[in-house]
């Protein structure tokens, strides 16, 4: 941690004598007419974590038994790029990696040692990979649009966190139960589908129908019902349904794409509520006395969004608030235990208590139960008409319940962004807490993590 601490001070210290970056403008703009009507557009995104992290008792990262470590790794590399040589006609296509570090995060057989070590060249792969056709256009004299896409899409209802931007959050990242089928029935959030997307007057609403990504964990059989545990096996998959309708009180977003943004630094006026869904049939089993029992996957979310300036003008200061409740419902007593870029695998010669999630900073993360989530921060005045850095404070607030677990969690985010250039280029430094269960009664202790993110993007 102290190692880290000093890593940080010397980055803090860089961005008070930084210079800003030239305005962004239309970013990496290619017009393929004089007009501009004809265009393809490229964005480019890297995000580099610095972490000192206390890990779970029970840990180990290679052979080694560990309780705390230090590390850097890449949370996002990404390419985005989308034309339009038609107002109706829109393609796009998402590429990129995740989650490397100095241990995990290679490509597929990647191991050992040598130049596919383990952690080495990570597999690069789509995101997103959608065509999109305007039935109807938006135009200030109508109401109303509708767009019809399908392909690989983030159009997956339920939350705005759901379909969040990973450029613009608030905290250091999303809190990951906001994506609730990461990695099992989706690709990193998507699924592939038929989207219709659009607006009536202050609404915004998004729906979709997808076919799930095949899943065939086999369920433990129990003899007592009540303590069956759902797991994933949607064996041959069924149709799912996904929709997200959102008021907007006073500015109206942008639906030109489906990423949502975390926090505009007051240059939006927002009030926005949204409720959701998502729906998949036969989407995890349990196993009672041999008998296989299928279950339907249901998940419903109702959020409220705010930012907007605050104070005198002049100062440009705004504050950015956001409160989300989800009820997820997956099957009896499911539970998924995650933790980003985690990099420890269990002890074999531990003789304490280990946790019940596991290793690393793994953390019952998604479930069938509710989750609570709110955060909220402050852009600060600036001190001269272009600040060399904005700073912009924040905090979270997570309250877990799962059914699986006899004890309900509440974790806590602080933290704050230092904007040398808004989003384009910042550093987000955050400390977070997580539960450690050693008994589904009983949370032993809260463990935590501190995080610096270096972010650019163009």
């Amino acid at each position: 941690m102290k190692k880290l601490l000093t890593i940080s001070g010397l980055f803090l210290s860089l961005l008070v004598s930084a210079q800003g970056s030239p305005d962004y403008g239309g970013g990496l703009k290619f017009n393929l007419n004089p007009e501009g009507s004809k265009y393809m557009r490229f964005i480019a995104w890297n995000q580099v974590w610095l972490r000192s992290t206390d890990l779970n008792p029970g840990s180990m990262i290679g052979d080694e038994s560990v309780s705390s470590y230090e590390d850097a790794g890449l949370r996002r590399l990404r390419l985005l790029a989308y034309a339009q040589i038609s107002p109706r006609y829109m393609i796009l296509t998402h590429i990129g990696i995740n989650n490397q570090t100095f241990i995990n995060g290679g490509a597929s057989g990647s191991a050992g040692t040598g130049g596919y070590g383990a952690g080495k060249k990570p597999g690069i792969f789509f995101h997103d990979a959608w065509n999109e056709y305007a039935v109807v256009l938006p135009q200030e004299s109508k109401p109303f649009s509708l767009s019809i896409g399908a392909g690989l899409h983030y159009y997956m209802g339920l939350s705005r966190m759901t379909m969040s931007s990973t450029l613009n959050y608030l905290t250091v990242d999303a809190p990951i139960f906001n994506w609730p089928l990461i990695e099992n029935s989706d690709q990193f959030a998507r699924q592939i589908g038929i989207f219709a997307k659009g607006k009536y007057n202050k609404f915004e609403y998004r729906f979709s129908i997808n076919k799930p990504f095949s899943t065939n964990q086999t369920p433990t059989n129990v003899t007592d019902a009540s303590i069956a545990r759902a797991v994933d096996n949607n064996n041959v998959t069924q149709w799912s349904k996904a929709g997200y309708v959102e008021y907007q009180f006073f500015d109206k977003e942008a639906n030109f794409l489906p990423y949502k943004v975390g926090t505009y630094l007051g240059t939006k006026k927002m009030f926005n509520i949204g409720a959701g869904f998502y729906n998949a049939p036969k989407g995890t089993q349990t196993s009672v006395n041999g008998v296989i029992e299928e279950h339907p996957i249901n998940l419903f979310a109702g959020d409220v969004f705010l930012d907007m300036p605050i104070g005198a003008k002049e100062k440009k200061m705004a504050i950015t608030a956001y409160s989300v409740f989800y009820n997820y419902n997956f099957g009896p007593n499911y539970l998924r235990n995650l933790g980003i870029m985690n990099e420890s695998i269990a002890d074999p010669s531990f003789s304490g208590s280990p946790a019940l999630a596991g290793a690393g900073n793994l953390q019952p993360m998604i479930g069938t139960g509710n989750i609570w989530y709110t955060q909220a921060g402050v852009l600060l005045p600036s001190k001269s008409e272009k600040p060399k850095v904005r700073i912009q404070p924040f905090g979270a607030y997570t309250y877990k319940n799962f059914e699986a677990l006899e004890k309900a969690s509440s974790q806590f985010d602080l933290g704050a962004n230092f904007f040398l250039d808004g989003h384009h280029a910042k550093i987000t430094t955050q400390y977070s807490t997580r539960p450690v269960y050693t008994a589904v009664d009983k949370i032993d202790k809260y463990k935590g993590e501190f995080i610096i993110q270096l972010q650019i993007y163009l």
